[in-house]
Order: structure tokens, then C-alpha cells, then sequence
């Protein structure tokens, strides 16, 4: 081939390979997705394929066989197992209901197709050698376990044949929680008023089975009791597999109740309730949590923001390909500084769960002593929602079939529809508008519609902190993907907001879904339009936007160009927190998950006509008449 022909054909692949970047983006993120973020640890399991293999000569067991006999809603569990004939790729899974034959499967349509003997995931599993390196001459182990109440019996399984080709050879004898019905996991979130706080939880009651409430009140005072709305769902509910398939699991009873008129600012104890038809009671554990201030009340008010957290297992099980390696750092520093937070927003891609509905269970469980105590309050993210031919923006595979029933089951969200992910809600000082981007934002949707009313009808005297977040990065990112697209943003994600942003004034804007740190100088039509660094006061003139997706998933790459307007950069876990002072004066902190200490931080001071003031394209109209 000539150089010429060579050079025009380098020039078409270079040109289509740009189109198709351009006009499919879902390649591009779904491409880095695969590379940059790891796949769901049960997926790597081929359970569809097992062979049953059981051998009379190995043992499993599992001890004690009755957990949570004071109450506890976990418990470790010691499985021993003697094989006379161990390799280095035997697994032990942790399956729950305990019984999962084949008889438990869905039936196939087509009567040629094979039964498979097991048709569910193990909720949890670890290597034979995790804990004994000489395993594989021995071929005795023993596991530790850490077990949640997830409403079933459980049971050990033993595999050979690696995860691609199992082989059970052996099952443990089977153990449950003393009530595996017990209400659990509750999730604080706001209401649609900022004096009513909502509370979700988890139980094996249906209403058949017993009525649902919560039983509250000032800490101290008299108690009364507010009832409680219960959802489900079933297999058919999900959109594909593996939802539909081997990760489907009964995800139990959702309840939730709305506690309302509530004082500002004042502990509330609750505890979950369920009355039996015998009329017995069965209760949680007490909590308890600090009402709202009234919007606009001057007072201390602290907001943590981060997304992508996921979940992991503190026991080791699941992680050997390291799935969420931040996840449990970042849920252990808001735990120490539970005291100092008073609202969490979690900005998508929620538990990773992936269309294995039993990570749900466990994710709320990691949460517990966050969203019990403080409003946890979540946004939709393409993990959460994604399905193709279902109604998402985008179409892609990310939710494993979900396609958004188990985030807006599990947790609530003051939305008008949660099928549709957009809210506003106040919290003393701070306005927050809350976007969907796996729906369409652009001028002329429903969506779009939303966001300008939420931020045009907030009064900027009462609450000046105007805080906007979303999942995907709708304004500004130097990562290495997007900036392969050229942008530096998800595409088509500023072109129809900026202007709102830069009408309304809205301070700070945060995303999910890059996993990393990064924040913007204060921006407008990628141009800063402020110099200083570290410490704003008076007229800002844009907004500053920051990318808080390093909150557990893998980290990803920054582009090897540093865009003018990125002032700082971290490929490391951590999340944010913000400090409302008083209406004047605001703290910005981004913290890591590893220590908890600070390594970026602005400050924002201004009065109330320092809002007001005209800035380029966020002028009032004016009038020459007197």
C-alpha cells in the first residue's frame, strides 16, 4: 500500500472512530466503565452452570446455628469444612433461603432448555485458603462469616471447580436469625414539608401478618405512634437479568412512616413496630434523630455529599477483586463524625448491588448508623436506573436489570413521582435541587422545568446556600474519559443549564459518577470568572462545580490535560462536607475517606445584596421609569 493510500486511510479511521465517539457516548462511558470500574463480585460466578457433586466424605458446618438470640441483627459465624481432596479454587457460598435446589426455580419457556440445578447467587462467598494457606494440602479451613438478618434461613455451600465451572460437593447444616422477620435497617430521609421526617425499614411482615407503625416522640416526652405504608415487589418488577434470574432474592417488606408537625431543631426517639394478629408486639431497637430547622433559621447547619459509595464486607468475603475498595473507610469517618453532620445527600450509584438484590439488604445494614440518625438522602444514578427500552436516558445494561425499582423502594425521596428522580428539599439555610440525569434535562423536559421552578422559587434572603447536585457530571470534569470527548462533561450536560445556574446564582453544583475529586473555580461558559482561590467574598459571578464520586467504587483517571479552570485534583476516596455559619459565611471541606482530614477547603462570605448584585447573564430586568 502507498504512503497515500495509507494516509487517507488512517484519516478514515480516525474520522469514523471520532463519529462514533460523538454519536454514541454510551460507548465511550460503558467502555470505561468496563475497564476503570470493575465488575459486581457475584457476576463472576457462573451458579448457572454448577454441577451438583456431593461427596459423602466432606463436611461442612456452621456454628452457632441460632444467631441474634439477644436481639443483634448480626452475628459471626464459624464454618468449618474438611475435604479430602481441596485445590487451590474451592469457594465456599454463603446462600440464603438456605434451601436453593431446583426446585426453586423459574420455570423455562423453552422444554428444551436445561433446569439448572441452582439458579440463584450465593449472597455472599470467600475462597477455601482465605484464612488457611496450607488449605490445599490439608484440606481442612475454617471461615468466619459476618451475617446479617436478611427474613431467611442460611446455609454454607462447598465448591470445587473454581467460580466459572462450580461443583458443590458439600452443603452445612442450616442456621437463622432467632426472629428473622425483625424490622430493620431503618433509613431517615426529609419529607415533603421541613417539619416531617420520613422513616424506612425493612421486615419480613407483610400486612397480613402484622400492621406497621413507629412509636416517637420528643426524648423524654410522651410517645404516640404513626402508621406505616408498606411496598414489595416481585421478580417480574425487574426489567432483565440478572435481577430476573440468578440475583433475584424476595427483598421482604418495605415500610414507611411520616412523622409530622415536628418541632425545629429538637431529639426525637423512635423505635420500629409491628402488632401481631395475636396482638403482640414485635420492636426494634431505639434511635434517635435532630428535627430540621425551619428554612431560613441562622444556625449551625453541616451537609456531607459524596457519591458512589457502594458496599463491601467487613469480614473479606466478596472482595477479591476489590470492588469498592473506599466504601467502608467513608462510612466509618461519617460514623465517627456522626455528631457533627446533621444531613447526608449520597448522589447515586447507590450499592452497586447490580441486579443482586441481596447487596441491598447488606448496604443498608453498612448505613445503619448514618441514615437512622440523620436524613440519608440518595439521587438516581445509571447503577440505580439504567435498562435498555425501559425509559432511561440512557440505554445501557449499568442497573443489572433493576432499572430504578430498588432505589426508589428502598429509600424515599420527597420527589412527586420517584419513578422520576428530581426533588427540592430545604434544610435551614440551604436550598438543594436534586437532578436525575438518567432522565433527560434538556431544555424543553419535564425535567428541565423542575429544576428552573427549584431554583427560582427559593428566597435568597432566608436561604442563601443554593446547592444543585446530580449523578453524572452535568458541568464540569477533567477526566480522562470525558475528556477524550472533548468537553469535559457528560455530553450535552451543560449546554441547557448553565444558563440556569448562572441566572439563579447557584453557588456550588455537585456530581457523582467519576470516581475521583475535582473542583472548578467559579465558571461560566468554561471561562473562570473569579480569580481568587480559597476564599470568595462578595460577588462570586459563577458557580463552582465539584466531582464528589470518589466515595467508595474504583478511582478513575484524570485526563493528562488540566483544564484552566480545575483549581484541584484528588484520585483518592473521600466526600465533602459543608458548614453553614450563619447566612454570610460558608465552609467548604473536602475531606479523605482514608483519614478523615482535610486536603481542599474554600471559604464563601457575602452578605444578601452580594446575591442580588447583576453578574453576566443574571441580571433582573430594569426600568428607566421613576
Amino acid at each position: 500500500m502507498n504512503f497515500q493510500k495509507q494516509k487517507r486511510l488512517i484519516i478514515l479511521v480516525t474520522a469514523t472512530l471520532s463519529c462514533l465517539l460523538l454519536i454514541n457516548s454510551n460507548i465511550v462511558f460503558g467502555f470505561g466503565h468496563a475497564i476503570g470500574f470493575g465488575e459486581q463480585p457475584l457476576s463472576k460466578i457462573a451458579i448457572h452452570k454448577a454441577l451438583v457433586s456431593l461427596h459423602s466424605s466432606v463436611t461442612v458446618t456452621a456454628t452457632p446455628s441460632i444467631l441474634g438470640i439477644k436481639g443483634e441483627d448480626t452475628q459471626w459465624v464459624t464454618v468449618d469444612f474438611d475435604f479430602p481432596d481441596p485445590s487451590v479454587d474451592d469457594w465456599v457460598g454463603v446462600f440464603s433461603p438456605a434451601n436453593f435446589n431446583s426446585s426453586t426455580c423459574a420455570l423455562v419457556n423453552d422444554p428444551k432448555e436445561q433446569i439448572p440445578f441452582i439458579c440463584s447467587a450465593p449472597i455472599k462467598y470467600k475462597f477455601a485458603n482465605y484464612s488457611n494457606s496450607h488449605y490445599t494440602k490439608t484440606g481442612k479451613a475454617s471461615l468466619k462469616f459476618q451475617l446479617i438478618n436478611q427474613r431467611a434461613d442460611f446455609s454454607f455451600a462447598l465448591f470445587s471447580g473454581g467460580l466459572s465451572n462450580p461443583k458443590l460437593v458439600a452443603v452445612s447444616n442450616f442456621i437463622s436469625f432467632a426472629n428473622p422477620k425483625a424490622p430493620l435497617y431503618p433509613r431517615l430521609a426529609q419529607g415533603k414539608s421541613w417539619d416531617e421526617m420520613t422513616v424506612t425499614w425493612t421486615s419480613g411482615y407483610d400486612i397480613n401478618d402484622a400492621t406497621p407503625f413507629v412509636e416517637w416522640g420528643p426524648k423524654g416526652k410522651t410517645y404516640v405512634q404513626s402508621p406505616a405504608g408498606t411496598l414489595t415487589f416481585g421478580r417480574n418488577s425487574m426489567c432483565g437479568s440478572p435481577a430476573r434470574t440468578v440475583g433475584w432474592r424476595d427483598p421482604g417488606f418495605i415500610h414507611t412512616s411520616f412523622l409530622k408537625n415536628l418541632w425545629p431543631n429538637l431529639v426525637y426517639t423512635y423505635r420500629l413496630g409491628h402488632l401481631l394478629s395475636n396482638g403482640s408486639y414485635i420492636w426494634s431497637k431505639e434511635y434517635s434523630f435532630k428535627s430540621s430547622p425551619y428554612p431560613g433559621q441562622d444556625s449551625l447547619q453541616r451537609v456531607v455529599i459524596f457519591g458512589d459509595m457502594g458496599k463491601a464486607e467487613r469480614d473479606g468475603s466478596n472482595e477479591y477483586s476489590d470492588y469498592q475498595p473506599g466504601s467502608l473507610n467513608t462510612t466509618d469517618r461519617l460514623i465517627e463524625d456522626l455528631k457533627n453532620i446533621d444531613i447526608v445527600f449520597h448522589i447515586g450509584d447507590i450499592s452497586y448491588a447490580n441486579g443482586y438484590i441481596s447487596q441491598w439488604d447488606q448496604f443498608t445494614a453498612q448505613v445503619e448508623p448514618i441514615a437512622s440518625t440523620v436524613p440519608y438522602m440518595i439521587a438516581s444514578g445509571n447503577h440505580e436506573r439504567d435498562w435498555p427500552n425501559t425509559g432511561s436516558f440512557y440505554d445501557t445494561t449499568d442497573s443489572g436489570g433493576e432499572c430504578g425499582v430498588l432505589a426508589e423502594t428502598m429509600f424515599y425521596v420527597p420527589a412527586e413521582n420517584r419513578a422520576k428522580f428530581w426533588y427540592a428539599t430545604d434544610y435551614g439555610m440551604f436550598r438543594f435541587c436534586i437532578a436525575d440525569t438518567e432522565h433527560d434535562w434538556r431544555e424543553g423536559s419535564e425535567q428541565y422545568k423542575f429544576i428552573e421552578h427549584c431554583l427560582a422559587t427559593v428566597d435568597r434572603q432566608k436561604q442563601p446556600w443554593l446547592i444543585f447536585a446530580a449523578h453524572r457530571v452535568l458541568g464540569y470534569s477533567s477526566d480522562f474519559w470525558y475528556g477524550l470527548e472533548g468537553s469535559f462533561e457528560e455530553p450535552m450536560g451543560r449546554e441547557s443549564l448553565q444558563r440556569l445556574w448562572q441566572k439563579y446564582k447557584v453557588d456550588i453544583a455537585f456530581y457523582g459518577h467519576v470516581h475521583n475529586y475535582e473542583r472548578t473555580c467559579p465558571i461560566y461558559q468554561n471561562q473562570c470568572v473569579n480569580t481568587e482561590k480559597s476564599h470568595y467574598s462578595g460577588i462570586v459571578n459563577g458557580t463552582i462545580h465539584v466531582v464528589a464520586g470518589g466515595a467508595g467504587s474504583h478511582l478513575s483517571n484524570f485526563s493528562q490535560v488540566t483544564p484552566k479552570w480545575s483549581l484541584y485534583r484528588d484520585y483518592d476516596f473521600g466526600f465533602v462536607k459543608l458548614t453553614a455559619f450563619n447566612h454570610s459565611s460558608l465552609l467548604f471541606e473536602y475531606k479523605k475517606s482514608r483519614d478523615g482530614n482535610v486536603y481542599d477547603s474554600f471559604t464563601i462570605s457575602r452578605n444578601y445584596r452580594d446575591v442580588l448584585a447583576c453578574v453576566h447573564d443574571g441580571c433582573e430586568a430594569t426600568t428607566l421609569a421613576s
